[in-house]
């Protein structure tokens, strides 16, 4: 049978000619602001443009479906026209604001102030008639109101601030200019509140907001005279009344919908408070470019700011905190938390619970002993998440999460004793206590320690947690010597998010403290996640990957400087995961390392090398191979009989084999890696030192290294680097060692002409040659018979 797809899974799909059209609104402002097209015809055409696709949209509504019969309810028949009405009288005042834009070109310069007071005129009362109703909400209190309202005008009259400022003052009059710029910072002030509000992606915010941003875009072409105004005033009317009506319409596509509006969301405040702000700061600055006398009305205007603010602090400071619940007897189930719907963010922070965590709730789960709660201890989960909701659900809301995670280094799977235990149990208690305020709720996590939920904002609730990693990480006297803890600090904000979505974005971040070495403080953000998820899936899909026959080679040439022929390879590590693409090992070999694989790894890559080196010195070529190396792996004991063993395997001579080793981690166990270098040289093997850094520290220790060749990077031979000078001594460093100096990475000619010129003999890089199968660069060295080395 045929599926019916709900009808808001149109709204899903990409709007083509919505894209179109501001394309091709933006060519025409690219071309205005050039010179290339007068701003007259600009404004015209963007205008039409909008406003006929808009006028479409709309003018679809209102047609919308056949009138319901007499035998439907009347109830039916007004919910069916309500969508009609509205959609004709948006669609009317869309292309009114059309027409107004349309014939500026055919009307005189003097007269164009007048076609665009004249649409305003009558776009505004269509729009007032026309604007769908939002959905009812209870009222706040009259204090949260009056706040609010404080709030708008300061940010309104910042906004009229940079309306009067920027507004041209020798073709307006004072009085003209001043309600103009007060219109201006009206209708910004509207938008900001339609587009930021709890019901922001609901139609009649929409509609509200596109309403707004037209109007704006008309009183800007009012105030601004098109063809008597500097080029890019003009052009300023264009983007808030093309962005205008097509928001409208897409609001009204929405509100016509069967389906319900979306739930309420946080209001987003930083927009209401930055975007007035810059502007009036972005203004000022315009203003001062002049050297003239103050002026006067700005001057007023700027110091009309100081009292709302102030007047909203006042009431804000004015407003009691509620009493702090009492905590409820663990026989009996937990009351939900009340809050009442106009707290602020003082008044949803939850209450301190005195008593901290005991030895089994502070200590981490693998140390913890069973059966230590007590009444009267830390919160439970519920109370965590009636916490955070409260926070959440506070007109501004605010707070943030801490998820503490105690670590003993080193400690067996039984812990410390019993004495020990009790004692480091107390002094947590006694530090804790002595950092967290008196309006922090303390919780405690089976799995992951404790958490602490603060009303304060992300920046303080950071350094709470700085305070509270400093407190805990200082050593602990126990019976028997001194006892050392490492914590793990994730920390999330509220900000309108889900309790559950808190609690683990906290968790996340805690979890990504632990992968940085702990000690730490992780504050959790969308890209933290992202990384953490993907962490995750290489952990999951990397193992096994070998027996899954996932791993795979590609080779990339090593050309001699001097006549440009294929000396060598070197074999690079892919893995082709059917789940992940393909992986590179900059990103898995670090995951291979703590899953304790890079072993298992590194077996593949010899052998797979020195097979397909066997099948390349088969003919009459004698190439390398270079094979790179962790220092893990050369570190262990059985790494240079492996490796003969594999080459015996094969029959591959020694000396085309290449053992490369990352010059940056050699240092920390530089005596085993000089020892299993000499090894690898005594069978005749050559052995490469990688990623070599020109630093005083590395020079000197090239002489304990027993290495035949020294691979750079192109920075090195780049005229444009600070270190280019420093090829010099590297290649000198090089002929007195006996070195063969390779430069990397070489993707442009000038860097091989470089190199060349500094005396390197050896690069490889894509201005040379790309990594390929070994398919493709057998082929490739088929265009050099003469290649041996």
């Amino acid at each position: 049978m045929p599926l019916a797809y709900p009808s808001h899974a149109r709204a899903r799909r990409p709007a083509v000619p919505e894209t179109l059209v501001l394309a091709a609104v933006a060519l025409l402002l690219l071309a205005g602001a050039t010179g290339r097209m007068p701003a007259p015809a600009v404004v015209a055409l963007a205008g039409a443009a909008g406003s006929a696709l808009a006028g479409a949209r709309l003018s679809r509504l209102a047609v919308g479906p056949p009138t319901p019969g007499p035998s439907r309810s009347r109830a039916a028949r007004c919910r069916t026209a309500l969508p009609r009405r509205v959609a004709v009288l948006l669609d009317a005042a869309v292309v009114t604001a059309g027409l107004a834009a349309a014939v500026l070109p055919l009307a005189d310069s003097r007269h164009r102030p007048a076609v665009a007071v004249a649409g305003l005129v009558v776009a505004a009362p269509l729009f007032a008639a026309g604007l769908p109703s939002r959905a009812r909400t209870p009222h706040p209190a009259t204090r949260v109101r009056l706040r609010r309202a404080l709030d708008a005008t300061a940010a309104g009259l910042g906004l009229v601030l940079a309306g009067w400022l920027l507004l041209p003052r020798d073709r307006l009059d004072p009085p003209a200019r001043l309600a103009a710029a007060v219109a201006l910072g009206g209708l910004a002030i509207a938008v900001l509140t339609a587009l930021t509000g709890p019901h922001r992606r609901s139609g009649a915010a929409r509609c509200r907001g596109g309403a707004a941003l037209t109007l704006l875009g008309l009183v800007a072409l009012a105030a601004l005279p098109v063809g008597t105004s500097p080029v890019w005033a003009a052009l300023l009317a264009v983007p808030p009344l093309v962005g205008g009506v097509l928001l409208t319409a897409a609001g009204a596509r929405w509100a016509a919908r069967p389906q319900p509006d979306p739930s309420a969301l946080p209001t987003l405040v930083w927009p209401r408070a930055v975007v007035p702000a810059a502007a009036a700061v972005a203004a000022t600055g315009w203003e001062l470019r002049s050297d003239g006398p103050p002026d006067l009305t700005a001057v007023l205007l700027a110091l009309a700011v100081a009292p709302p603010l102030v007047l909203r602090d006042l009431l804000r400071a004015g407003e009691p905190l509620p009493p702090a619940p009492a905590a409820a007897p663990p026989a009996r189930a937990e009351a939900p938390a009340r809050a009442d719907a106009a707290a602020t963010c003082a008044e949803a922070a939850p209450a301190r619970v005195d008593t901290m965590p005991t030895c089994a709730e502070a200590a981490p789960a693998r140390h913890r002993s069973p059966g230590t709660g007590r009444s009267g201890g830390p919160a439970g989960r519920a109370e965590l998440l009636r916490a955070l909701a409260a926070l959440r659900d506070a007109p501004s809301p605010c707070g943030a999460l801490l998820v503490v995670d105690l670590h003993i280094p080193g400690a067996t799977a039984e812990g410390p004793g019993d004495a020990a235990r009790e004692a480091v149990t107390a002094e947590v208690a006694r530090r804790v206590r002595a950092v967290v305020g008196p309006g922090d709720l303390l919780a405690d996590l089976t799995a992951a320690g404790f958490a602490v939920v603060t009303g304060t904002g992300p920046v303080l609730a950071y350094a709470l947690g700085t305070r509270l990693l400093a407190a805990l990480t200082q050593p602990y006297q126990v019976p028997g010597g001194v006892l050392r803890l490492r914590a793990s600090i994730g920390l999330a904000e509220v900000a309108g998010t889900a309790p559950e979505d808190v609690l683990r974005q906290a968790d996340l971040a805690r979890r990504r403290a632990v992968q940085l070495g702990r000690d730490r403080v992780e504050w959790y953000d969308a890209y933290l996640e992202e990384q953490l998820v993907r962490r995750l899936d290489l952990e999951r899909e990397l193992p096994g990957a070998v027996a899954r026959g996932e791993l795979d080679l590609v080779y990339q040439p090593v050309l001699d400087l001097a006549d440009r022929q294929p000396v060598g390879t070197e074999a690079l590590l892919r893995w082709r995961s059917p789940v992940l693409g393909t992986v590179l090992p900059a990103e898995f070999l670090p995951v291979a390392e703590d899953l304790d694989i890079v072993g298992e790894l590194g077996c593949w890559v010899l052998d797979r090398a020195c097979r397909q080196l066997a099948a390349w010195s088969a003919g009459s070529r004698r190439l390398w191979m270079a094979v790179n190396v962790t220092v893990r792996e050369l570190a262990a004991p059985d790494f240079v009989p492996r490796t003969a063993a594999v080459l015996d395997a094969y029959g591959v001579p020694p000396d085309r084999l290449v053992v490369e080793v990352a010059e940056p981690r050699v240092a920390g166990e530089l005596p085993t890696v000089v020892a299993r270098l000499a090894g690898l040289r005594s069978l005749g093997i050559r052995t490469a030192l990688d990623d070599f850094r020109a630093e005083h520290a590395s020079l000197a220790q090239l002489r304990r290294l027993p290495i035949d060749l020294l691979k750079v990077g192109p920075q090195l031979v780049d005229p444009a680097d600070p270190q280019r000078p420093l090829i010099d001594v590297v290649v000198a460093v090089g002929d007195r060692l006996g070195l063969d100096i390779v430069v990397e990475e070489l993707e442009s000619p000038g860097l091989v002409d470089g190199a060349r010129r500094a005396g390197c003999r050896y690069g490889q890089g894509f201005a040379l040659a790309r990594p390929a199968t070994a398919e493709r660069v057998e082929a490739y060295f088929e265009e050099f018979p003469s290649a041996s080395r």
